[in-house]
């Protein structure tokens, strides 16, 4: 790493750090998540599509995460990777892990593109694809060709973090923006003008997937401080292992929210056939439709707080290298209070604007129980915002600390133990409303472990035991 970065690092007050980083890479995840959710909004809003389309979208929405959480696995292990061991003064272990998370991401993304190809019916099935058969066959035209876009939506969304890590966060975040405002763009032609549909949505993200894929290709050609050499390209077991081992944290975060959204969307579908209202084929969608949108608000805002963890990446990770735990404490409370805040913020929007929130995705052109139910919905599944915005700020900071076997048991305990278990649990004794009391549960009883993991860590901060760094 050059001195000029190595000294700023080490030196500059960590609110302009936190700016300098966590900025761009809040503006990243955000463009990111539009890919999705612009769909969702250009589905919601053509007639042609409606409620349809919106629970065919929430069906292959996970689907999509999979793909992403094993690409911010290879990502985020090499971003933390590289920083800790530049803190170190080790460029060469960081320029290996850089060229073993390019091989690493290139395989996966081609193997999950198969996988989803040969499988696709089943695994729409397995989401709660069989809703009714117009979903059904919705979800699989725009499957198949999102299934096509995985390995350059993987591959960009991996080098997002590695560009960070390489001291370019404004480059990833410009990557990331190139493609999405391209999606922007052909999402209306090709859905309203040209009446592609499913497929027009699509292609519209695949497009612009491409187009990130390709800067992130031209950057890594021309990287700043790590410089990977032809040889560093060559597998390396150990640095895979390592990297994977830091990157843990943000696989298991994604991949146990898929296990979520899996026990969701079907005990929506089970408990949606024995309402009185939903359990009519004409209104079946609904519940589905109406929860993927609920998602994909709580996507926007979850994107901002990650995004300001996930930003303090590299400076935590060098300043942990290079032994210097104030400058990493007094970086953990700045976090931790902008996290609530923007909680905070977000509560306030789906208590107080609901309906405001659910016209954007198309309510003018639906029944009065698409309305009620995702008023309903806003208000009580993200009723605990605040302390969700909290935990998924402790999960990433103990990760960048070189922690990530207390990131993953929290990340674990929050998506798969009590995301799934009330998923599960609670639609016995309220039915649908069960569905929806499973996330502020679940983010409440996260929080109090939260608690304890955060106090523990100001502790190890201020030196009265060991911390632990690779």
């Amino acid at each position: 790493m050059e001195e000029s970065t190595t000294q700023f690092l080490a030196h500059a007050p960590v609110g302009k750090l936190m700016r300098k980083y966590a900025v761009p890479c809040i503006i990243s995840l955000l463009v990111g998540a539009l890919y999705n959710i612009v769909d969702q909004i250009f589905i919601a809003n053509a007639v042609y599509l409606g409620s349809y389309g919106n629970a065919a979208n929430t069906v292959v929405f996970p689907l999509t995460v999979i793909a992403l959480a094993i690409a911010v696995m290879i990502g985020d292990g090499c971003c933390a990777f590289v920083s800790i061991h530049l803190g170190k003064q080790k460029p060469d272990a960081a320029k290996k892990s850089v060229g073993s998370a390019i091989g690493m991401t290139v395989v996966s993304g081609l193997l999950l593109c198969a996988v989803y190809l040969l499988f696709a019916d089943d695994i729409l099935t397995l989401f709660g694809g069989t809703v009714n058969e117009e979903t059904f066959r919705y979800a699989q035209e725009y499957f198949f060709y999102i299934t096509l876009g995985i390995p350059f939506y993987m591959f960009g969304q991996a080098m997002n973090p590695v560009i960070r890590a390489d001291g370019s966060p404004r480059f990833a975040m410009a990557s990331t923006l190139a493609g999405a405002v391209l999606n922007i763009l052909l999402d209306p032609v090709f859905i309203f003008i040209f009446k592609w549909g499913m497929m027009g949505a699509a292609v519209a993200t695949v497009l612009g997937q491409i187009v990130t894929a390709s800067l992130a290709v031209g950057y890594i050609l021309h990287m700043k401080q790590v410089k990977p050499a032809k040889q560093d390209f060559r597998p390396n077991a150990a640095v895979c292992r390592r990297t994977l081992a830091l990157g843990m944290t943000s696989f298991l975060s994604q991949i146990s929210l898929v296990a979520a959204m899996a026990a969701i969307n079907n005990m929506i579908r089970k408990y949606g056939a024995m309402d009185a209202v939903f359990g009519q084929a004409q209104y079946a969608q609904i519940p589905m439709a109406v929860v993927g949108i609920v998602m994909k608000f709580f996507q926007i805002v979850i994107s901002i707080v990650v995004g300001m963890a996930a930003g303090c990446i590299p400076v935590v990770g060098f300043n942990m290298g290079a032994g210097k735990n104030d400058r990493v404490r007094a970086l953990l409370t700045r976090l931790l209070a902008a996290e609530a805040a923007v909680g905070a913020v977000a509560l306030l929007i789906v208590e107080l604007l609901p309906m405001q929130l659910i016209r954007i995705f198309g309510a003018a052109n639906e029944s009065v129980y698409y309305t009620d139910f995702a008023v309903r919905a806003f208000r009580i599944y993200l009723c605990m915002m605040v302390f969700a915005c909290v935990n998924k700020a402790c999960f990433i900071f103990l990760q960048a600390m070189g922690k990530p076997v207390e990131s993953t048991i929290l990340s674990m305990i929050r998506e798969v133990v009590f995301g799934v278990g009330f998923a599960l649990l609670l639609p016995i004794f309220f039915d649908l409303d069960g569905v929806l009391y499973s996330m502020p549960l679940s983010d409440f009883l996260t929080f109090l472990i939260a608690v304890f993991l955060i106090a523990k860590t100001y502790k190890e901060l201020r030196g009265q035991t060991n911390v632990q760094t690779p």
